[in-house]
Formats: structure tokens, sequence, C-alpha cells
């Protein structure tokens, strides 16, 4: 099986909030942009909630990120994973991004929200025990994916509110 690779940060040095996958999947990896699989509503949430809309030019949601204060990432820098499913990561091959280094040049992100469960997992245990920040809060919310087609767009869209609501 192949080892993917996640994409570089989406960040700017004012950043106060960071939202954190686990790793890409194919759809996004063949396109080169997160979150590109139609049916992730990644997009479609913050366009409602920043105006990033997955209708604009992928440049032009990334530059609404940045302006809302918002950084984007994955957990895994790389690992072995089958599928594009989370539960196909194979979890001797997972190899952490480096966040020791991505803190020290971002100090004013104290937001750090998890997109779905298997990102908070990764974070968790291969990430938060190196880290020595105390100021750092976290939040799981539920997977944009379309594999978490068992909560309904509206329930998403209200939880990932919290992003504004705690992160402004």
């Amino acid at each position: 099986m192949p080892r993917v690779h996640c994409f570089a940060p989406i960040e700017d040095t004012a950043a106060r909030i960071l939202i954190l996958g686990s790793m890409p999947g194919k759809a996004s990896l063949a396109a080169g942009e997160y979150y590109a699989h139609p049916r992730n509503v990644f997009w479609t949430i913050m366009g409602e909630l920043i105006g990033a809309h997955p209708d604009l030019p992928y440049e032009d949601r990334l530059k609404i990120l940045r302006s809302s204060g918002i950084a984007l990432w994955d957990v895994l820098g790389s690992c072995v994973r089958k599928s594009s499913l989370d539960s196909h990561i194979e979890v001797n091959s997972a190899v952490p991004n480096d966040f020791k280094s991505f803190f020290l040049r971002h100090p004013n992100i104290t937001r750090v929200f998890f997109n779905g469960a298997k990102a908070e997992q990764c974070f968790l245990k291969y990430v938060q025990p190196s880290l020595k920040s105390a100021s750092l809060q976290y939040q799981r919310l539920p997977s944009t994916s379309p594999a978490n087609a068992g909560i309904p767009y509206g329930q998403k869209l209200l939880a990932w509110q919290s992003v504004i609501r705690r992160g402004s």
C-alpha cells in the first residue's frame, strides 16, 4: 500500500484558530486541494460561516480562511492507508506533522478544532504529549466527510458555528 502525504498548512502569522483534519482523502490528493471531495461539506460550512463558498476558486477560499484568522492543516504528515477512510490508516505507519515548530510560528493560535474523531485521536496520541502549551483549547467537531453521513448537515453546521463564536 502506498504512503500518502499531507499538504502544506494553510497559514497566516495572525491566525487565532487551527482546524485539523487527519489526512487528505484520494479526491483531495488528486486535486491538490483540501476537502476536494464533492460531497465533503467543509467548504459549504465555511461558506456559511465566513463566506468561503465552495463555488469560489480554491485560492479565494484560502484567502478568506487566512483573513478570518483560520489556519488549516492535518495532524498526520504521512501514513499508509488503503482507501480514503480514516479507519484504513495503518496505526503503526502514522507520522505526525511538526506542531512544535508550527505553534512557535503561530503564537496567536489559542483554539484547535478537530474535523472529526480520527484527527482528535491522532493529535492526542502523537502530538499533545510533546507540546508544552497549556494555553491551547481543543474541540472535536463532527467530520465533514461524506463517510459521516449519520449526522445531518444542519447538525454539523450548528456544531461548526463554535469555530466563529469561540474563536473570534
